[in-house]
């Protein structure tokens, strides 16, 4: 038996969570005040949303990887608003079949980020495990709301950040260590933002988390951006301070023809770095490596300290998000 003590924000709240295992894949849930069962099946999933991430979502949960987490997701569905044929085998669903079916226990939100919010709301207050592409929300607020009920529901909340798991971050990260910054950039470059993604720092969160993840906590110091709506051109610049008073810039410049890179300059006491460095490449793909991660939360496999420390950090950036586009649309107006 494993105990699992929820914390949120720095507050302990005493919600535990029993997980029994029985064999033959079977996993019964106890939550303080409620009891739910499910022994002898699979974890039912749906897929909301079928772009590119929807439809790796649906190929990883078809084929799962061997003798790890994954395996205890068995899909059911897939949502889209257009009428579709089936997908890799994977009937589709409407929208309110999901939230009412008891074989269903899990959404895997693979929607704009204009929807997240909405589409969470819904299966948590249906009782149902959530998995959400970053950002989880477009605000700090709502996002705060959203973990709230997941706790009060006794569920999983869980969104994904695949840019923590690539091989260049994982070596950067090791290269870093134990130095002392002196100042840094990070440029990104890509093509046209999508209607529906949300402002610049929330569409880009995935860079901004970078940043904390390397340089911890963050203070926003002013922020701008540059539009040209008829060229479909937008340049966002935030200047950034960690604990330590060392400045940060971070870069989102997005238009047509424009190549998708991260540029990087750190200024360390003893080294410069202006490449990110090659690391190894891991033979699992890095949806197939957060899908075991949700799983592993799901069986009560991931500390107390570690959810306290993941959420901490995207609230964090959250906050720091919401701050930049408030001071960016100040700039403008």
């Amino acid at each position: 038996m494993k105990v699992l003590m929820k914390v949120l924000s720095g507050v302990t709240l005493y919600n535990v969570i029993y997980l029994y295992y029985f064999p033959a894949d079977s996993l019964e849930i106890h939550t303080e005040g409620s009891l739910r069962t499910f022994r002898g099946i699979m974890l039912g999933s749906v897929v909301i949303g079928i772009g590119i991430a929807g439809c790796v979502r649906m190929r990883d949960l078809l084929t799962p990887l061997p003798s790890s987490a994954a395996e205890k997701f068995s899909i059911k569905g897939f949502v889209s608003r257009r009428s579709l044929e089936d997908q890799q085998g994977v009937k589709q669903l409407s929208m309110t079949e999901p939230l009412s079916r008891d074989d269903i226990h899990v959404a895997f939100i693979c929607t704009e980020n204009t929807s997240h919010e909405e589409q969470i709301r819904q299966f948590l207050e249906a009782g149902k495990h959530v998995c959400v592409e970053y950002p989880v929300t477009l605000s700090y607020e709502s996002a705060v709301d959203l973990w709230n009920l997941a706790q009060q529901k006794g569920l999983v909340l869980h969104e994904e950040h695949i840019e923590l798991l690539t091989p260049d971050f994982k070596q950067l990260k090791k290269d870093i260590a134990g130095k002392t910054l002196e100042e840094g950039t990070l440029h990104f470059t890509g093509g046209s933002l999508k209607p529906n993604f949300g402002f610049p720092s929330f569409s880009g969160i995935s860079r901004l988390t970078w940043l904390v993840d390397l340089f911890g906590e963050l203070t926003v110091t002013a922020a701008s951006l540059v539009e040209e709506k008829d060229n479909k051109y937008m340049k966002m610049t935030a200047h950034l301070l960690t604990r330590q008073q060392k400045p940060l810039t971070w870069i989102e410049e997005r238009g047509p023809g424009l190549g998708r890179a991260k540029h990087i300059h750190f200024r360390f006491q003893d080294v410069t770095i202006t490449k990110l460095p090659t690391g190894q490449q891991e033979p699992v793909s890095l949806f197939m490596q957060d899908l075991v991660l949700f799983g592993r939360k799901l069986q009560g496999e991931v500390s107390a300290a570690e959810l306290q420390e993941e959420r901490s950090r995207i609230l964090h950036c959250l906050q720091l998000a919401e701050r930049i586009q408030q001071l960016s649309e100040s700039t403008q107006a």
